[in-house]
């Protein structure tokens, strides 16, 4: 993901931060303005307390109704596994509204199998996840809210990323993840 940020990013905002480890490694990386909204409060505390915090700005809300986040105000703007914690249409359109012109949308997300026709990648998923198990987790922090599963299916998710964001880059991974990559050209 990091190599998608847009040379001379000054504003970066992460939707559904969790415990903030990606706004800190954003903040590694030289990104001077980063804000972390969460609608969960207990997250938006373990960010602020946590020592790498420093300047980085974490708000307690739901970014459908945020109406502290500006409209086209950010260079980057990320949601991981955050989407499906919202109405997948109104989320993606409220995301591309706040990426400032010439600015990036990443959406690392969750969705179900569509099935029958998925059979064959899932049980391919299967034995991927058997053989090259998921990294443990290394933060002792408490796991954030976990949705599950997903509402929406792979292809209700494509097609809303096709209609409401031109030239978005969609791929699909195992385990029920895809990841777009769209770029505000306006």
């Amino acid at each position: 993901m990091f190599d998608v940020i847009p040379s001379g990013c000054r504003r970066a905002l992460d939707v559904g931060c969790g415990n903030g480890d990606l706004t800190r490694e954003l903040r590694q990386r030289g990104i001077p303005e980063i804000v972390g909204i969460d609608p969960d409060e207990p997250c938006i505390e373990r960010c602020k307390t946590h020592p790498a915090a420093s300047d980085i700005s974490y708000v307690v809300g739901d970014v459908l109704s945020g109406n502290t986040l500006e409209l086209a105000s950010f260079d980057l703007v990320s949601a991981v596994a955050s989407l499906h914690h919202m109405d997948a249409r109104s989320g993606l359109v409220r995301l591309r509204d706040l990426v400032a012109p010439g600015g990036v949308l990443v959406v690392v997300g969750l969705a179900r199998p569509d099935l029958p026709k998925d059979i064959p990648i899932e049980v391919v998923a299967q034995i991927v996840r058997r053989v090259r198990p998921m990294p443990k987790k290394s933060s002792k922090m408490p796991a954030p809210p976990i949705i599950w599963p997903p509402p929406e299916r792979y292809s209700t998710m494509r097609r809303l990323a096709a209609e409401l964001l031109p030239g978005v880059q969609w791929r699909r991974h195992l385990l029920w993840r895809y990841s777009l990559l769209w770029k505000n050209l306006t």
